[in-house]
């Protein structure tokens, strides 16, 4: 028996477990936390912030973690996973490769939106706006607050090219490492902070009887904020 007749004995089991399991898992078998509508701020930064507080000090792991959605100059989606850098009044902060596919789309199509999922309360941010590249200095600036595992993954560089075999990677990575321990201000020119002006915010607070409650903030031209409460 070859590899082939190996896996094509193997999968269709895991597929048909898989399909069935998925049809037994339970979404927010927890309590939830009520959404007091008449107690959010003007802002939704605040709003996020406060939401992120909640979250982390009940447990969520990884909170900082998000979606990220682009597309590139075809007008294909694409999406990936990676980490909040900061949110404040210019916007919601990440960071990666100028190069790489997302760092690409960007360049292209300057426009993006993130998600937050923490299912400890059943709660989601969705976040749509502008993304802009911070200077090269801001960029350094960011990276220099991360830890060294940050620095030597940017000292690799490279993101999204093809890779020969992961030797090659392993053999990279440990010279990036030594690099970053002996310079620890070591400049990464391609790593680029971004920044995406938020244009509009929305905030979900799942329901057990699924009478969930969205929150809608959208910018207007005079650059205040507006809210609507959407159907779920």
């Amino acid at each position: 028996m070859d590899a082939s007749d190996s896996d094509s004995d193997t999968r269709p089991d895991d597929i048909t477990h898989g399909r069935a399991l998925l049809r037994t898992l339970r979404v927010w078998d927890t309590d939830l936390p009520p959404f007091d509508l008449a107690a959010a701020p003007a802002d939704p930064l605040a709003l996020f912030w406060q939401w992120f507080v909640d979250v982390a000090e009940a447990g969520q792991v990884e909170p900082h973690t998000m979606t990220l959605a682009t597309a590139d100059e075809s007008g294909r989606p694409d999406v990936r996973t990676l980490m909040l850098h900061d949110a404040d009044a210019e916007g919601w902060h990440f960071g990666s490769h100028s190069g790489s596919t997302k760092g690409r789309q960007l360049a292209a199509r300057p426009e993006a939106a993130l998600g937050f999922y923490w299912p400890v309360q059943g709660r989601q941010v969705r976040v749509r706006g502008r993304v802009t590249a911070a200077s090269a200095a801001e960029s350094r600036a960011d990276l220099a607050r991360r830890s060294p595992g940050a620095l030597a993954s940017a000292l690799v560089g490279r993101q999204s090219e093809v890779l020969p075999s992961y030797g090659d990677l392993v053999a990279a990575s440990q010279a990036a490492w030594e690099h970053a321990q002996a310079e620890p201000d070591a400049p990464a020119p391609s790593w680029t902070l971004y920044v995406l002006e938020a244009e509009e915010v929305e905030f979900f607070q799942g329901d057990a009887r699924r009478r969930h409650v969205r929150l809608r903030y959208r910018r207007g031209t005079d650059g205040t904020w507006g809210k609507d409460l959407l159907w779920p």
